[in-house]
């Protein structure tokens, strides 16, 4: 059977990018992206799709002959606080529907990623390993940790194949910041190359791990290629990149711009920022289906740079 992904939630920050990765890999007629937003922003097929919605789903999924499902929406960190009733309703909903269309509709694999916000004041805040206790802070890792045993479940109980990635920060030149506790780490590079002072709203020396865009796409997709029998995690897997604080951004940032400024004013943000891990164990994803970061602070800020420059078309640093 010819793979053919539906991808949900694909004009989101992480969503923007795979979809564009999975067309390349898979071609644009075997990937669907999928939104509730009716704007299309790619080439190939695009469906507006409200995922609380299981009969639209199902159509979709039955339309296109889907066999892997990324399923990307929902409602993030900060922008969660603001209605957590609402957050929680929208994300599990959404997921349940997933699952539930993943078991009657025999759909091969299904994607969903999960965060470092499942962890909470009972994890280790250094070298937090995968199995740590969950007592997640925020209603947004609440969702998340609940759908990591859901995740399990559909798998042992009905054999679903349900992986997943607990993500960090992740920072990408190809979106705006989307309403996440580390989305700092995308603003302070727009900033820099428009030349225009940055107020943080994070400690300067609040350290969280953080994963270059290109880094996120390509654990995403590896996972989902690895041998099923490679697999020993059906919650979700740790992974890492660089964990760095708003201080050492700002240090390399300067190193292109030495006038570039910031402020620091920590707001609610922080206090979820602080209950949240500094750097993250990896090493089960690197066992089981060699996940290994490729970027640095330095090699990411200077794509950075150069993507954001080339997007507000400007020719050379200030």
């Amino acid at each position: 059977m010819q793979t053919r992904i539906l991808v949900i939630g694909a004009k989101g920050q992480l969503g923007t990018v795979l979809t564009v990765a999975l067309q390349k890999k898979y071609t644009l007629e075997h990937v669907i992206a999928s939104d509730i937003n009716e704007d299309k922003v790619y080439e190939g097929i695009f469906e507006a799709l409200d995922a609380t919605n299981k009969e639209q789903l199902t159509a979709v999924v039955q339309q296109y002959r889907i066999t892997q499902i990324y399923h990307l929406a929902a409602v993030l960190s900060a922008k969660g606080e603001e209605n957590p009733l609402f957050t929680w309703q929208l994300n599990m909903q959404t997921l349940f529907n997933v699952l539930e269309v993943a078991r009657e509709q025999r759909i091969e694999k299904v994607f969903f990623p999960s965060s470092i916000a499942v962890f909470g004041a009972a994890a280790p805040l250094i070298n937090t390993p995968v199995d740590a206790y969950l007592n997640p802070a925020t209603v947004y890792g609440i969702s998340k940790a609940a759908g990591e045993n859901w995740a399990q479940y559909y798998y042992l109980r009905y054999g679903v194949d349900v992986r997943s990635i607990r993500y960090p920060g992740i920072i990408g030149y190809q979106s705006l910041p989307g309403g996440g506790t580390t989305d700092y780490a995308v603003d302070i590079y727009h900033k820099a190359v428009l030349e225009e002072a940055f107020t943080c709203f994070l400690k300067s020396d609040q350290a969280l791990p953080m994963l270059f865009m290109e880094d996120a796409v390509r654990a995403a997709i590896e996972l989902m290629e690895a041998p099923k029998e490679q697999l020993t995690i059906r919650t979700a897997y740790n992974i890492a990149g660089i964990s760095i604080a708003p201080k050492d951004i700002e240090a390399s940032i300067r190193k292109e711009y030495p006038s570039f400024h910031v402020a620091y004013a920590p707001d609610f943000r922080q206090e979820i920022a602080a209950k949240w891990p500094s750097s993250i164990d990896d090493s089960v994803a690197a066992h089981d289906w060699g996940w290994q970061s490729s970027y640095t602070l330095d090699t990411m800020t200077k794509v950075m740079i150069e993507k954001l420059r080339a997007y507000y078309q400007l020719d050379v640093a200030g």
